[in-house]
């Protein structure tokens, strides 16, 4: 099933905004940035999932966090590599304080960079270990899904809190391996 708009080829993004609106996320906060275009642009496709551009991923995180705090429910703070990424821990680490849910996305250079030294590489899933709950890499298209219902599930469990899901680049831009599609 693809959305009104959708370019003809469904990249991963597509299949991870198809999984936030499966957890009923109504927001995705974020300053758009190179590594989080694909995600981006399946957001601006999608009818039941707004984005919110902040000017300072900072402020994303606390938007995330408050939204969290006064729902229940679990918001979308989003960032970019190195940097960007690096702008969320204050709001996350306050999540994780106050016992908010959110999940944190982050983009990342390529799978087939992150060997390597490159430009702005940083690893976040390492750095964001003591502020949150559970965090992970995708390594695999298909698992997405399995992916994004853990994060949100983890976060809004007893004791809520943040959780992380890192997408390195290349890996957004692909066709899901499966065809797999969101119920």
């Amino acid at each position: 099933m693809t959305h009104a708009g959708t370019r003809a080829r469904r990249t991963a993004a597509h299949l991870l905004v198809d999984c936030l609106a499966a957890e009923r996320c109504e927001y995705v906060f974020s300053v758009p940035g190179e590594e989080t275009m694909d995600i981006l642009e399946a957001l601006a496709d999608h009818p039941s999932v707004r984005h919110v551009t902040t000017r300072h991923e900072q402020g994303a995180a606390f938007m995330a966090d408050v939204h969290g705090r006064l729902t229940g429910r679990a918001a979308v703070a989003m960032a970019t590599l190195g940097p960007g990424a690096t702008n969320l821990v204050t709001g996350i680490a306050d999540a994780y304080l106050d016992r908010a849910p959110m999940v944190a996305i982050t983009g990342q250079a390529g799978s087939d960079k992150l060997h390597k030294e490159a430009h702005q590489v940083v690893d976040i899933v390492r750095m964001l270990q003591p502020v949150t709950k559970w965090n992970t890499r995708v390594e695999r298209v298909d698992a997405i899904p399995e992916i994004v219902r853990k994060a949100f599930r983890v976060a809004t469990l007893e004791k809520p809190g943040p959780t992380h899901i890192e997408l390195p680049e290349n890996l957004a831009a692909m066709a899901p391996e499966s065809g797999a599609r969101v119920r």
